[in-house]
């Protein structure tokens, strides 16, 4: 499947061998345990280690994540599951990992479970390729680009080579840009890691994370660990999201389409300040982005002049809910400093850009920025 194109990947991927007179793609199995005489050598032994839907999801991603290669993907109950199986099975007291400051707002969280059991933490932006500053004699360097929610870029082939000449281990949070949009394995990394719950599956209905690596050893690490911690996605869960897949390509291009068209309508915005979007020529993120990504996501980024002018825009939209998460094929947008935890402005929204109708969206935000500041 590695010469077809990403739609037709999409659809097809993870399918197992056609059957006469079975689905194309077999319902969820829902099991605890499994027939199991003799030795257990089976691939089906026991729920919390494996389970034939998750097989499936599996393989598809993988076939996703490095399209004709030999790689292995590991599914998880959430990105934060996913995330830390890498993060807590690689690292031990008295390692030092390296992690973006400007990264997901559960990071902070991490870091201090890491430093309690003794591992040193150290942080820099991820634009600018700052990490590279603090990676001597780390363990593992986390890279998460682009950003959430500042929508940096940095350059992963150039941190992955300075990482492994000193033999560190380079993971890369790909959530927001999707396989379609960046594949961190084809730029060197050793871990793909992405919160599923966003792009992937696209319609803000279930939880699940994933790991895909090269490396058969690590990926072993990664799934022992989703064994011992029993972070395991559910099957129908599992059914849902290989369910998703099939349009990933259609929800995408329309979404990414959509933020550049967004992006586009902001710039100049008199109400508007600290644009940002990978896509747009002026970003300070193009250049890298142009270089290693495909699709330059569906997030967008700005400032309006305060908390209560944000609060005006996000009450005024019609066609976009005010909720957290990205990703989906509904916009949303929200005030992203309520969370606390970001080094945002008061004023800072985050916006994920659906699948609506272009002149649509772009009116109802035209119009939400109106009743927002009264016309100026």
């Amino acid at each position: 499947m590695s010469t077809m194109g990403d739609g037709t990947r999409a659809v097809r991927a993870g399918l197992p061998e056609p059957q006469q007179y079975e689905p194309t793609l077999p319902g969820p199995v829902f099991a605890a345990h499994y027939h199991l005489s003799g030795e257990p050598t089976g691939p089906y032994t026991y729920g919390r280690e494996t389970n034939p839907t998750w097989t499936h999801l599996e393989r598809a991603i993988g076939e996703l994540e490095a399209p004709g290669e030999s790689v292995e993907t590991t599914v998880f109950a959430s990105g934060m599951a996913a995330i830390s199986a890498v993060l807590l099975s690689r690292a031990r007291s008295g390692d030092t990992v390296v992690l973006p400051d400007d990264g997901y707002q559960a990071l902070p969280l991490l870091r201090a479970q890491l430093e309690a059991y003794g591992v040193e933490v150290r942080t820099a932006p991820t634009g600018g390729d700052a990490q590279l500053a603090v990676l001597e004699g780390a363990k593992l360097l986390w890279i998460e680009t682009p950003s959430n929610p500042g929508l940096d870029v940095c350059d992963v082939r150039r941190l992955v080579e300075a990482a492994h000449a000193g033999g560190t281990l380079v993971a890369v949070d790909n959530t927001l840009a999707t396989p379609l949009g960046q594949r961190p394995l084809e730029l060197g990394a050793d871990f793909s890691v992405a919160s599923d719950t966003k792009g992937m599956t696209g319609h803000g209905d279930l939880l699940l994370g994933h790991v895909t690596c090269r490396d058969p050893e690590l990926a072993a690490g990664v799934r022992h660990w989703r064994k011992i911690v029993g972070a395991i996605p559910g099957p129908m869960e599992a059914w849902l999201a290989h369910r998703a897949l099939a349009t990933l390509e259609l929800r995408i291009e329309r979404q990414c389409a959509n933020a550049l068209a967004l992006a586009e309508a902001l710039t100049g915005h008199q109400a508007v300040s600290g644009l940002r979007y990978p896509g747009l020529p002026t970003d300070p993120s193009h250049p890298n982005a142009v270089r290693q990504m495909r699709r330059f996501g569906s997030v967008v980024s700005f400032v309006l002049a305060d908390r209560e002018t944000a609060e005006r825009f996000l009450a005024a939209l019609r066609l976009v809910d005010d909720a957290t998460s990205f990703g989906g094929v509904r916009s949303t947008a929200e005030r992203r400093g309520r969370w606390g935890g970001d080094a945002v402005p008061e004023g800072f929204i985050r916006f994920s850009v659906g699948a609506e109708n272009t002149d649509d969206l772009l009116a109802d935000v035209a119009q939400a920025l109106t009743a927002a500041t009264g016309g100026n």
